[in-house]
């Protein structure tokens, strides 16, 4: 499906790409991985034809479609439905056309080519996807202008899935998403029908959708098979088996160059000492495989340990309008040690929480104790965007050790993984996870009681989100996280918060339960909606609450999960027998001339059934995974 052929590219004369070859075959679905800076996005752009390789080249067969999120986020008054429906320029061209044609053989065409392009379910795929990255039915219907950068981008991404390309191109697609995104996305791909090539550093997004991993380093490509861990263990017993190799050599070239030495003066032994030096020289060497080093993340011990609770919030309300809280009848306790991960949509009020939890936000009612008196360091990354471009490192360590000498200062930023050539840079031109990283280090400056995280590993690469776990690990005091990557949240939380329906409590299950609740959430809204051939209602309250009980009794209760996957294969089985008695009216092409509007009636008809069908087929699938997921799971003593 997609060859890449010995590609090389270089910047400024550096090699980034050096003679670059990899294969994915038709449908095969591939992560591809590499420490920050390797290339990746570089090698992304040659697939999409924005850069031009210095040699070699990229092949698909003819017509393949290669997709790719847009770099530019839609705005304007076009609603979010109609932008996503907009991206297939041929289902747009033709119902146009449909509405002014008068020749009954070419209408005919038209709504043939409708039917095999599934055009009028199109509508029903499009509302899936983007209520599943987030937007509601009434989020929908708004103009995209009226959203933040971020969650246009994420209707920038439903466009392109909408689109279902033949090669589909994602460069970090869970960046702009919650952890509840993630998951839509990760379900979305494993049932996605075409190639993917999937840019992530989300290391359970890798194990659950890829088949592959590709390995960009040094320039070359290396495909494994299997998700993020097999790679990542093939590669290890790979470089394990080279270093033995290089040892083995570097003994080899030892002797030799000892006879060589020895000898070489020799008359009676020249000509032995010649082959020698012809056998050193085409010796080739085996390169040492291991990684560079990740620099460790420095989370400085509390100066001052205080007492348990850290924090009591006691009938606290947050919001930013005094007659409109977000949150209220927040009664919770914070320790010193404990780690806390916060779940829930966007929108749910996160980050309001955490900026109370914080002091940025004061409480609209109710009282927030110990507030005071607790040193709390606060990363969220919209912060990375108001570093100033000009500043260096060293510039914001000046700032916070205008007392101290030059050494102690440079002496600090090497410890939080920045060397005398990073301290100097300017931050216009550090990468993404350096200026995370820079970010951090200012956040835990002041060795604080309280951290709060909020995505913190957005453009940090595997290794360094590794290096991070390790050094909250490490780290004496209290955690609030936020953050869709799955691993990290397992890696590190020991309590779950989830906040929803404008308050905050304690989650007693784990991110498995999590997953599994909001599958079967799901799965029971988009039942109803299709069996009543409706779109799904935001004020089924009841609905959602008999959901909510389901999930919480399904490690031992699937009765209502197996009944659901039953209700929607029959459901798919009745529609499918539909859809094809008006196929059968469709293909006599007499039709549109002998009874015009029966054949407009049918088509209609069609397009009603195939939404229906999309919905019910969807609603199969996530019931049957739910239904697996639980029935994999020991049952409850």
């Amino acid at each position: 499906m997609l060859h890449i052929n010995d590609l090389t590219y270089r910047i400024e004369g550096k090699v980034i790409l050096d003679a670059a070859t990899a294969a994915i075959p038709p449908g095969h679905k591939v992560g591809l991985v590499g420490q920050n800076g390797a290339g990746k996005t570089t090698l992304l752009r040659l697939l999409k034809g924005e850069l031009t390789p210095d040699d070699g080249s990229v092949s698909t067969p003819r017509n393949v479609r290669i997709g790719h999120v847009a770099q530019e986020a839609p705005g304007g008054e076009t609603s979010l439905i109609d932008w996503v429906l907009s991206a297939d320029t041929e289902r747009a061209a033709l119902l146009e056309e449909a509405e002014h044609a008068t020749d009954p053989h070419r209408i005919g065409e038209i709504q043939l080519r409708l039917t095999d392009i599934d055009a009028h379910s199109a509508p029903a795929r499009a509302a899936q996807i983007l209520s599943g990255l987030g937007f509601d039915e009434q989020a929908q219907r708004r103009p995209c202008g009226a959203f933040s950068g971020g969650w246009r981008m994420r209707v920038a991404l439903a466009a392109i899935l909408f689109l279902e390309p033949e090669v589909l191109l994602l460069d970090e697609p869970t960046n702009y998403l919650d952890l509840e995104g993630t998951m839509w996305l990760e379900s979305h791909l494993k049932t996605y029908p075409h190639s993917v090539l999937l840019v992530s550093h989300d290391r359970d997004l890798l194990n659950r959708c890829v088949q592959s991993i590709l390995h960009l380093d040094r320039g070359r490509l290396t495909m494994y098979a299997g998700g993020y861990d097999d790679f990542e263990e093939a590669r290890r017993e790979k470089q394990r088996l080279e270093l033995k190799l290089k040892k083995k050599q570097d003994d080899q070239r030892r002797h030799i160059q000892a006879f060589i030495d020895r000898f070489k003066a020799k008359a009676s032994k020249a000509r032995q000492a010649q082959s020698r030096v012809k056998a050193l020289a085409k010796m080739q060497p085996i390169a040492t495989q291991v990684d560079e080093r990740v620099r460790p993340f420095l989370l400085p011990t509390p100066a001052k340990m205080i007492a348990s609770p850290l924090l009591r919030l006691e009938g606290a309300s947050a919001g930013y309008e005094e007659d409109r809280p977000i949150l209220k009848g927040l009664d919770l306790r914070i320790d010193n040690d404990d780690r806390i991960a916060l779940l829930g949509q966007n929108g749910n009020g996160k980050s309001t929480f955490a900026k109370l939890i914080a002091g940025r936000l004061k409480p609209l009612s109710g009282h927030v104790y110990g507030a005071q008196k607790v040193e709390v360091g606060y990363f969220a990354q919209h912060q990375l965007d108001d570093l100033n471009p000009s500043s260096t490192p060293y510039d914001y360590m000046l700032k916070l050790m205008p007392e101290a000498t030059e050494a102690q200062r440079r002496a600090k930023l090497g410890a939080f993984g920045f060397g005398a050539s990073k301290a100097d840079t300017k931050c216009q031109n550090l990468s993404g996870g350096e200026k995370a990283r820079l970010l951090l280090a200012l956040t835990a400056f002041h060795a604080p009681n309280l951290l709060i995280l909020d995505e913190p590993t957005n453009h940090l690469d595997i290794d360094s989100r590794e290096a991070l776990i390790h050094a909250l690990m490490d780290y004496d005091g209290a955690v609030i996280l936020i953050s869709h990557d799955r691993h990290l949240v397992e890696a590190t939380a020991d309590r779950l918060w989830l906040v929803k329906d404008g308050t905050v409590r304690s989650y007693e299950g784990d991110m498995e339960s999590y997953r599994a609740e909001l599958l079967a959430e799901r799965v029971s809204k988009r039942a109803r909606s299709a069996e009543s051939g409706r779109e799904p209602s935001q004020d089924a309250s009841s609905s959602r609450a008999r959901a909510r009980r389901a999930a919480a009794d399904q490690r031992t209760q699937l009765a209502p999960l197996r009944k659901a996957m039953a209700d929607a294969e029959k459901l798919v089985e009745n529609l499918v027998t539909k859809i094809a008695a008006c196929d059968a009216i469709l293909a006599d092409l007499e039709i549109y001339t002998r009874d015009p509007q029966k054949a407009q009636r049918t088509g209609l008809e069609r397009g009603q059934l195939a939404k229906r069908l999309a919905d019910a087929e969807e609603i199969w699938l996530e019931a049957s995974a739910a239904f697996d997921n639980a029935n994999s799971e020991p049952t409850a003593s």
